[in-house]
C-alpha cells in the first residue's frame, strides 16, 4: 500500500487496483477496481474514479487489498472498558454486582469517563470498527460533565458513535425474581431503596444529550436512548423515552430476555400476569422499529412473531452471552422470520475485549451445536450480512451504512490479503468470517477521514493515552476492591435467586448440555 498527498482542495482519497467486498458478486469479490471518496461518501466506483479525482490522496490497493465497510459495534458498554478480564465468569446477575456497583468512591470524574472512552475507541480503530453503540451507565447517576466528556473522546478518536444513558429508575427489588421472598430482613431496606436518580431528572440529562451532542462532529455523533431492560425501569419512563426516540428517530436500546432469571420474572412478578418481556413490552405499544431488541436469548415462538412484526433489531452479542453462560441465541429462528440480527461486544469487561472480529468468528461457529440440521447453520455471509446491514439497521442507517457502494458514508477498513489470515486465498467471506483476527487491518476510515493508518491510530497520541489510562486506574484500584468487598455481601442472596431461577421450568431452553 502507498499514498501520495492530496492538492489543494476538498477531501478525497482514492483507492487504485483495489478488491471490494459485494456479497452478491462471484466469491464476494468484486474488482480489482477503484474507488473515490469525497468528503465523508463514497462518490464512484469503477474507471471513472480516476478522472474525477485529479486532486485526491491516492491509496494504492496492488490488487491484493480488500475494502471493506467499516465493522459496526452495534451494543457496547464504555464504563466498563478499564476492567478486562477483571472478573470471572458468573451469570449476569451476579456479575453485575460487580461490574457496575454504584459506590460514590467509584464515581467517575469527566477526564476518567474520557480515557477509558478513549481506550476502547483505540482497540476498535485498529480492528477497522466504524462505528458504535454505546449504551453508557454511568454510576452512581449521569452528570453532564462525564457525559460531555464521553462524547468528546468520541468526537476527539474520530470514531462514528451513537450514545445512550443506560440508567435504570425503578429499586433493586423489581428488577429479579425471587429477590423480596428470599431476602433477610435486614438486606431488604437495601434494596427496596429508590434508584439514585428519578425519571425527570434523568429525563433532563437526556435533554442534555441531545441538545448539546446529538448529529454534532458532522453528524458522527448523534444520541440514543435507553431503558436498560423493561423490568428496570416503569412503563411511564419507557414511554416518556419512546416518545423522545420517535420525535428524534433515536434508536431505543433495551436489554431483553439476556438470561433464564428474566424469562422466569413472567411468572414470579404480578405487574407481567405471565407475559415475557418482549410479551409486555409489546402490550405497552412499545415495541418498535426503532428498538435494539439487546440479546433476545431466552425468546420463545410469540416473542420472535412479535419482534417480526414490529420491525425490530435484534442486536447478537454471542462472546458476551458464552462469558456469562447466558445462553445461544435464537439464530435461525430469527432470520427466518426476516427479523434484522446486529453484533455486538456487549463490553470490555465479559468479552474480555473490544474486538469485532472475535465476535464474528464466534457468531460463524456457537449456532453449530445447537442441534441444527447443517443447513440451517450460519453461512459466512450471513454472519456478515449481520455484522454490516444489521449493523446498520440496529443504527437507523440503512441506507447509509454497510455498503461499500456509491453514495454510502465512507466508513471504511481496507485489509491485506498477503496477510497470514488469508494466505493462500480460498474463499474471502470464509476467511472474514472464520480467520480474520484484526491484523490484516491496515487502514480505518471513518466519514472519509483516515483514522488508522501504517500501524497507527493517527487522532490521538497512543502512548501518551495509554500511559494515562495506567495511572489513573491504578490509583481507583483500591476502591474497587473496596466496592467488591462490598457487593460480596450480596453475593449469597443473588446466587439463591439464580438457581432458583435456573430450575424453574420455563418451557425451553438455550443452553447446550453437556455430557
Amino acid at each position: 500500500m502507498s499514498a501520495t498527498p492530496a492538492g489543494p482542495g476538498g477531501p478525497a482519497t482514492l483507492f487504485t487496483d483495489v478488491l471490494v467486498y459485494r456479497a452478491e458478486a462471484p466469491g464476494g469479490v468484486l474488482g480489482p477496481t477503484d474507488v473515490l471518496v469525497e468528503g465523508d461518501r463514497i462518490t464512484v466506483i469503477g474507471a471513472e474514479a480516476r478522472h474525477r479525482a485529479a486532486r485526491a490522496e491516492v491509496i494504492a490497493g496492488h490488487g491484493h487489498h480488500l475494502l471493506v465497510p467499516g465493522l459496526v459495534n452495534a451494543h457496547f458498554h464504555s464504563p466498563a472498558n478499564h476492567l478486562k478480564g477483571a472478573l470471572p465468569s458468573l451469570p449476569l446477575e451476579l456479575f453485575m454486582l460487580y461490574e457496575s456497583p454504584a459506590a460514590e468512591a467509584l464515581r467517575p470524574t469527566p477526564r476518567e469517563a474520557y480515557l477509558r472512552t478513549a481506550l476502547g475507541v483505540l482497540e476498535m480503530l485498529r480492528g477497522g470498527t466504524t462505528a458504535v453503540q454505546d449504551d453508557a451507565f454511568l454510576m452512581p447517576d449521569p452528570e453532564p460533565a462525564v457525559i460531555d466528556a464521553i462524547l468528546q473522546a468520541y468526537a476527539d478518536l474520530g470514531i462514528r458513535a451513537t450514545v445512550a444513558l443506560d440508567q435504570p429508575e425503578l429499586p433493586e427489588v423489581a428488577k429479579l425474581p425471587f429477590l423480596e421472598q428470599l431476602a433477610p430482613a435486614e438486606l431488604l431496606d437495601e434494596l427496596r431503596r429508590p434508584a439514585p436518580m428519578a425519571p425527570g431528572q434523568l429525563l433532563e440529562r437526556y435533554e442534555h444529550l441531545i441538545t448539546h451532542w446529538h448529529g454534532a462532529a458532522d453528524g458522527r455523533l448523534r444520541a440514543a436512548v435507553s431503558i436498560s431492560a423493561p423490568q428496570r425501569v416503569s412503563p411511564e419512563y419507557f414511554a416518556a423515552l419512546d416518545d423522545l426516540s420517535r420525535r428524534h428517530r433515536l434508536p431505543l436500546f433495551a436489554h431483553l430476555l439476556e438470561t433464564k432469571t428474566q424469562r422466569v420474572l413472567a411468572a414470579e412478578q404480578p405487574r407481567f400476569a405471565g407475559r415475557s418481556l418482549v410479551r409486555y413490552t409489546a402490550d405497552l405499544g412499545l415495541l418498535s422499529d426503532r428498538l435494539n431488541v439487546i440479546h433476545a436469548v431466552w425468546t420463545d415462538e410469540d416473542d420472535l412473531d412479535l419482534i417480526a412484526a414490529a420491525g425490530s433489531v435484534i442486536v447478537h452479542n454471542p462472546v458476551s452471552n458464552l462469558r456469562l453462560g447466558s445462553g445461544v441465541m435464537p439464530f435461525r429462528a430469527a432470520r427466518d422470520r426476516g427479523i434484522p440480527i446486529a453484533l455486538g461486544v456487549d463490553e470490555a469487561i465479559c468479552n474480555d475485549a473490544v474486538d469485532m472480529w472475535s465476535v464474528v468468528r464466534t457468531a460463524g461457529l456457537i449456532h453449530n451445536i445447537t442441534g441444527l440440521d447443517s443447513d440451517r447453520w450460519p453461512s459466512a455471509a450471513e454472519v456478515l450480512d449481520c455484522l454490516w446491514h444489521g449493523g446498520a439497521a440496529a443504527m437507523l442507517r440503512g441506507g447509509e451504512l454497510g455498503a461499500v457502494a456509491e453514495g454510502q458514508l465512507a466508513d471504511l477498513a481496507l485489509l491485506d490479503l498477503h496477510s497470514l489470515a488469508f494466505t493462500p486465498l480460498n474463499d474471502v467471506p470464509g476467511q472474514l468470517v472464520y480467520c480474520e483476527t484484526g491484523s490484516s487491518v491496515v487502514l480505518t476510515m471513518v466519514a472519509g477521514r483516515v483514522v488508522f493508518e501504517h500501524g497507527r491510530v493517527t487522532t490521538a497520541d497512543e502512548a501518551q493515552l495509554l500511559a494515562e489510562v495506567r495511572e489513573v486506574f491504578a490509583g481507583k484500584r483500591r476502591a474497587l476492591e473496596a466496592a467488591h468487598a462490598d457487593a460480596g455481601r450480596l453475593f449469597p442472596l443473588y446466587q439463591r435467586v439464580v438457581r432458583a431461577a435456573a430450575a424453574a421450568d420455563v418451557g425451553l431452553t438455550r443452553w447446550v448440555a453437556s455430557g
